[in-house]
This record gives C-alpha cells, structure tokens and sequence, in this order.
C-alpha cells in the first residue's frame, strides 16, 4: 500500500467523517475518495494540491510518509505550514526525543522542517520531562555562562510565539544566524520582535524581527558534558549576585527619581 493511500483514509478518520462527508468537503465524488484509498487509481496533482491545501499539511508529507501513527497533535505549525513531527518511541512505548549533534547543528536550519533529516536524528530516553515536543540542542561559545560550550539544552517546542515569558531561556532558530540560545523578552505587540540577550554581559543585547524566527524552543534542562570547576562556581555565585545587585539598584534609582 502506497502511503497516499493509507494517508488519505486515515486524514479523513482524524476528521470524522464519512467518505461522502469528506467528499463533500472537498468537492469531490464519493467514488473518487474510495477508489483513492482502495488504490484502485492515484489523485493526480490538482487533487493533492487540494488536500494539502485543505489539511495545511505540505503535499511531500502527504505522499512520502506514513501518517497512520500520527495523532492530529503530531502536526504543528512552522511557519506558514503544518509539518509532521514523528513521536519516536521505544519498545516500552516510552516517548524519545532527538538530539541535534554539534557537528550537524549548521545544517539544522535546511532540515528542521524534513521529516527525512528529522528521523535520521540519535535518540534518546528522559522519563522526568514534562509532556511535549522536546529536542536536544548543543550549546556553542560561552555568552550563556554558567551553560558551558559543549553542553546540551533539552528544550520543548512553542507553537505559539506569544506565549514567550520575558526573562526565560530559549532555543531560537534564526533566518540569519541558525541556532542560538539565549534568554528571551517578548516584543511582539509593542515592535513585532523579541529581544535575545545573553547571560555573560560581555555579549550585546539584539532585537530580531519575528518574521525572521523560523522555531522556538523553551528551556526544560541542561546536560553538561564537562565538570565544573570549584572556582567557575564561585564565579558564577558572584556574578549572579552582582546582576541582581544591578536589578535592585535601577529599581531604587527609580524610587529616588520619581
């Protein structure tokens, strides 16, 4: 059975409907649905246009990939489309989540939205995340220290780009500079931005306009790949202080000037 077959039958049982309903959604004929997903004949191009216009799901998915495992939830919107996101699980039906590696992170940009690149992805099981999409990501450079170069962040995605809470932490897939991970506030109804800013202040604060952010992932937990140092923790204990020291002193400075 080809998968636009089974594709076809299994879209229309996400739905609910009937062969006629479901004919009648699209304009087409009873007899047309059937002999589709019986494989009696094969919708030519204006007929997958169609359902790929109807479903928001890009016409290379619908012929190339097996969606009888996916749910409705399993399809989330990138963009201006809806892409599959395989839920990859084990023997035990224990959900996996992907891991981006760091020599392959540049190319994440041109495979994000392939299915193809996303299922050739390693793999691994973390029983204590919470329900979601989650990814792998690895951490270049230093301008979120105390999250050292050659670390990896476990992120879960955000369909909805709004929903971004100022001050946390995010996975942000760019137009112009790939992957980056940096702590995020939310300018969407003031500019249609987001500000990016760094942990390590040596690193300037950038705005990016939305339509230039492709993916967001929000932070869930760090896996470190090198020890700590005793004196990179004090380091860190200290410029934390200091930063909230800051925090304090601009709050009273606008006491004092009021």
């Amino acid at each position: 059975m080809k998968p636009i077959q089974a594709n076809i039958k299994h879209l229309r049982s996400l739905k609910g409907f009937s062969q006629e309903r479901f004919a009648d959604e699209l304009g087409w004929t009873r007899s047309m649905i059937g002999s589709y997903e019986e494989g009696r004949s094969e919708p030519p191009i204006d007929r997958l246009v169609e359902l790929s216009n109807y479903f928001n799901i890009p016409i290379d998915i619908l012929v190339k990939n097996d969606l009888r495992l996916a749910k409705d939830t399993s399809f989330i919107s990138v963009g201006n489309k809806r892409v599959l996101f395989p839920i990859t699980v084990n023997e035990q039906n224990e959900d996996l989540i992907e891991i981006i590696p760091a020599q392959a992170s540049a190319g994440y940009l041109s495979g994000y939205d392939d299915p193809e690149y996303i299922e050739q992805l390693q793999k691994i099981k973390l029983p204590f995340l919470p329900t979601g999409t989650h990814r792998a990501f690895p951490i270049k450079g230093d301008s979120m220290l105390p999250v050292k170069d050659g670390a990896f962040v476990v992120a879960k995605f955000v369909e909805d780009f709004k929903s971004v809470k100022n001050g946390r932490t995010y996975i942000v897939l760019t137009k112009n500079d790939g992957l980056v991970y940096k702590r995020i506030y939310n300018q969407i109804d003031k500019n249609n931005t987001l500000l990016l800013s760094s942990d390590n202040k040596a690193y300037q604060a950038y705005e990016i306009p939305i339509e230039n952010v492709f993916e967001l992932w929000e932070f869930t937990c760090c896996i470190n790949t090198q020890e700590y140092k005793e004196d990179e923790l004090k380091l860190s204990s200290i410029l934390s202080m200091f930063n909230e020291l800051k925090v304090e002193l601009e709050a009273f400075k606008l006491k004092v000037n009021v």
